[in-house]
């Protein structure tokens, strides 16, 4: 019997298709209201995997869209009481279910501003997304699992089309369309998932480690292994890995490294070298084919996969493999440990 998590994954191509389908011409409308009147900076605010859409938003705003972007920190809206000035910016929550009390707070304080808001959230009737001036709903149905998949992948398409919208790049809004049939073919890596797997399932730790858009996918990958197999997953940027992380590597040290064609693959390509000479036991994903020599396995992406939505597939594999790594180790990827589906922060 399948469980949730897996049939959840296995929607994801269905999923990204009607939000596409349904969604467009909204945020092309969105995208067009933001042009009139540009804000000066973006601040992200997110919890848990909606933080890790955060870092890929953060991506998309400054690097497509040449907007300076960076993350709120809700702590200093509730515990310290200290609102920044947010004049001129534009304040986007992200939230699965649309119920962090934290997440509304800065929210509330930008509404309080002034600001322009917009939510980006699964729930048309959650508090967060009936405090934000612009919506953006996902329409994913309802997620039973606890381990989040299609409201994650869907989160991260919402907010290329918002990029691509913005920007007026006619052939980046086109790529989106590409991404039902992309995640289809994710999926289709599987069996090789299954046998990282095995392989992987006796250890404690491993390390993930990637460059670029590809930088939000360590940290989502890394909290699936967590929160599914318990095991110690820790996401890693390329260029700081190189600052002391990669010491710790030596025979046989599990490490997953992102390498997809684009700006990042020359760097990526250097620090797979450095990884492969310490005996680490290494696994690539990738959309190139020169890396293979290098990896005990391949995890196999679409060669032409535009660098700029790539965490959009990359990360299906990933899921795959944290559900695995469940199944392998005995555990029930429904039910993790200490984990429920809704988690207040204040």
């Amino acid at each position: 019997m399948k469980s949730l998590l897996e049939k959840e994954i296995y929607q994801q191509p269905e999923v990204i298709k009607r939000l596409i389908t349904n969604q467009s011409t909204e945020i092309a409308k969105l995208a067009e209201t933001l042009r009139k009147n540009p804000p000066k900076f973006v601040l992200v605010t997110a919890r848990g995997t909606s933080d890790h859409a955060a870092i890929y938003a953060k991506y998309l705003l400054s690097g497509i869209n040449h907007i300076p972007s960076g993350m709120a920190m809700p702590s200093l809206y509730t515990l310290y009481r200290s609102v920044p000035d947010m004049s001129g910016g534009l304040v986007i929550a992200i939230s699965q279910s649309g119920q962090t009390p934290d997440v509304r707070a800065v929210l509330d304080a930008a509404q309080n501003q002034g600001v322009p808001t917009i939510s980006i959230t699964n729930s048309k009737d959650s508090p967060i997304a009936l405090a934000a001036e612009h919506k953006i709903i996902l329409g994913a149905d309802e997620e039973k699992s606890v381990a989040a998949s299609k409201t994650f992948t869907s989160q991260l398409t919402a907010l290329a089309m918002l990029a691509a919208h913005y920007s007026g790049d006619q052939e980046r809004i086109a790529e989106i369309n590409l991404l039902p049939d992309i995640i289809q073919s994710a999926l289709e890596q599987r069996p090789v998932t299954e046998k990282i797997a095995e392989r992987f399932s006796h250890t404690e730790h491993i390390a993930i480690v990637s460059r670029g858009f590809n930088y939000c996918t360590t940290f989502e990958i890394a909290l699936k292994i967590k929160e599914l197999s318990y095991m110690i997953a820790q996401p890693y940027s390329a260029a700081d890995f190189r600052h002391g992380p990669i010491a710790m590597l030596e025979t046989g040290f599990p490490v997953l490294a992102i390498a997809m064609r684009g700006s990042a693959l020359s760097d990526m390509e250097d620090m797979i070298e450095a990884i492969h000479w310490t005996g680490a036991d290494l696994t690539i994903m990738t959309n190139v084919d020169w890396l293979d020599q290098h990896a005990k396995d391949i995890i196999r992406l679409p060669e032409d996969l535009p660098d700029w939505l790539s965490p959009i597939a990359c990360i299906v594999p990933g899921q795959l493999l944290g559900l695995h790594l469940s199944l392998a180790r005995g555990l029930d990827p429904d039910k993790p440990r200490g984990l429920k589906k809704i988690t207040l922060t204040y």
